[in-house]
C-alpha cells in the first residue's frame, strides 16, 4: 500500500510540473530538450542454480526503482522525428529473501535467511541497491497528433552498490539496520535496450539488459527487465 501511494504522489507531482513547465519552456527548447523521469519496476531473471543461489531463493515481485535522464534531440530532416542523445542516472533495487555473503574473496553466493524455527529470523527489508550513471541513445518517432515511438539503447557505468538489510540479528535476536558499500565482483559496465510508447508529456516503457549484473563465475547470472511509466515535462 505504502508503495502505491508513493507511486501515485510522485505521478501527481511530475504531472503538475508538466503543467508549469509548459507554460515557461518555448516550444523551440522543447524540440531539443528533453527531460523526463522514469518510474519502474524490475523484474529479475535469475536461475536456481545451486552454487551462487540457494534453493528456495526468490526476487520480490515489485522491485522499484528511478531513473532521471536529458536529452539532446536532433531533427530527422523536416518532420518531428528525431536522433536523440544524452546521460542519465539509474537506481535499481532488488528485494528478496536473501543475503549477499563474500566466499574467500573470490566469488559472491546469497544466503537465505532462515524463516522457520528454531532458527527463524524476522526481517523487514534485505536489498540490493545499484546506481548508474547512463548515456542513453534513441530514434524518436513523433507525429503532430500527440502519439510517439522511440527506439535506443543505453551503456551504463556502475557508481554504486549495497546491501542494505533490516531485521533482527540471528545470533542475539536484537534488532539491527545494516548497510554494506561495494558488493564485489558487480560489472563496471551494463548494455541494454529501450522502447518507448507514448502520447504526448507521458508514456510506457521497457528496459531489457544484455549484460549480468555480476561478473561470470563470480556470482549468479542476474540481469532486470525494467517495465514502466515515463514522465517528460519537456
Amino acid at each position: 500500500m505504502k508503495k502505491i501511494l508513493f507511486l501515485s504522489s510522485l505521478s501527481f507531482i511530475l504531472l503538475f510540473t508538466t503543467r508549469i513547465s509548459a507554460q515557461v519552456i518555448s516550444e523551440n527548447a522543447k524540440r531539443k530538450v528533453t527531460v523526463g523521469v522514469d518510474v519502474y519496476t524490475d523484474i529479475w531473471q535469475y536461475s536456481v542454480d545451486g552454487t551462487f543461489l540457494p534453493s528456495g531463493f526468490r526476487a520480490r515481485t515489485i522491485n522499484q526503482g528511478a531513473n532521471v535522464f536529458i536529452m539532446y534531440n536532433l531533427a530527422i530532416g523536416e518532420t518531428l522525428h528525431a536522433f536523440s542523445i544524452g546521460a542519465g542516472i539509474r537506481s535499481q533495487n532488488m528485494y528478496t529473501n536473501s543475503r549477499v555473503a563474500d566466499v574467500k574473496g573470490d566469488s559472491i553466493i546469497f544466503n537465505l535467511i532462515p524463516d522457520k524455527l528454531p532458527n527463524k529470523v524476522d526481517y523487514r527489508k534485505t536489498k540490493i541497491n545499484l546506481t548508474y550513471v547512463e548515456i542513453p541513445i534513441e530514434f524518436k518517432f513523433k507525429w503532430a497528433s500527440g502519439f510517439k515511438f522511440g527506439v535506443g539503447f543505453k551503456g551504463s557505468y556502475l557508481i554504486d552498490s549495497k546491501e542494505k538489510y533490516v531485521g533482527t540479528r540471528p545470533e542475539s535476536g536484537a534488532w539491527e539496520k545494516v548497510k554494506n558499500k561495494d558488493i564485489n565482483y558487480v560489472q563496471d559496465f551494463a548494455f541494454g535496450a529501450t522502447l518507448r510508447v507514448g502520447y504526448k508529456f507521458i508514456s510506457v516503457f521497457t528496459y531489457y539488459q544484455i549484460t549480468k549484473v555480476f561478473e561470470v563465475s563470480r556470482g549468479p547470472e542476474l540481469y532486470p527487465i525494467s517495465v514502466g511509466i515515463t514522465i517528460t515535462p519537456f
